[in-house]
């Protein structure tokens, strides 16, 4: 056993010929999506309504961006970037596929927004449903210094029109690979951000993305328990400067 947990968690992860794990039980598998029933829902407009520019300019202007300009961002943008960053692209084999990888086809990843500015949309925290393509508002309010304060007073959460909140629903994932999921999880969410980044570069937009946070502070704010779904990062997103 290594004396230090991250070594720990890299060595008794391991695949190991002699240990792998059997078949799963698909009687067992937890439900892909995430909604709220009881929310309010907003529906965004299709993906489509946006002009990117080529890929190849968006990799080559794609950095880190920490401060905005005090603009907002239209949802027509929000919309894009939600579908780019892990939404729906059609069903193939009675399946929802999705723009980003993940292992086994799991998506542990749920996405929430914190708006502070977007056209057409009330400032609060929001869950996308990646199903329907829709918003569900789960608080109204200004919730920017809240964030900031919980990611270690990162003021990019205050300034951004909206910052991207990423948990992992760990338990889609376990179901299937056991304790090696958590490598896995990680993975996915940074395909994730990683997508956002490009995405909203291609918009003449900037992203930062962020993992120093408080875990459980972020944790209360979207409402979730720390323990079966927790926060595992963050990105902003804005206009720079």
């Amino acid at each position: 056993m290594k004396e230090h947990i991250g070594e720990a968690f890299q060595c008794e992860t391991k695949y190991r010929r002699e240990a792998m794990r059997g078949a799963p039980e698909f009687s067992k598998m937890p439900a892909p999506f995430k909604e709220y029933p009881d929310k309010p829902v907003v529906a965004l407009p299709e993906p489509g309504g946006v002009r990117p520019c080529s890929l190849k300019q968006a990799f080559q202007k794609r950095r880190s961006v920490r401060a905005y300009a005090p603009k907002p961002i239209t949802i027509a943008q929000l919309s894009f970037l939600l579908w780019a960053s892990g939404g729906a692209r059609g069903r193939e084999s009675g399946l929802l596929r999705r723009t980003v990888p993940s292992a086994g086809g799991l998506y542990p990843i749920e996405t929430y927004v914190v708006v502070n500015a977007v056209d057409g949309l009330e400032t609060g925290v929001y869950h996308y449903s990646v199903r329907t393509h829709s918003l569900e508002r789960l608080a109204d309010g200004r919730f920017g210094d809240a964030l900031a304060h919980a990611a270690l007073e990162q003021n990019q959460c205050r300034e951004a029109p909206v910052v991207f909140v990423w948990s992992a629903v760990f338990g889609r994932t376990v179901w299937k690979y056991g304790q090696r999921s958590y490598r896995y999880v990680y993975l996915d969410a940074g395909h994730v951000a990683h997508a956002l980044a490009v995405a909203a570069t291609s918009l003449g937009l900037g992203t930062c993305q962020m993992a120093a946070l408080f875990d459980d502070e972020v944790n209360a704010l979207l409402g979730l328990d720390g323990n079966l779904e927790s926060v595992v990062y963050m990105s902003s997103v804005g206009r720079p400067t």
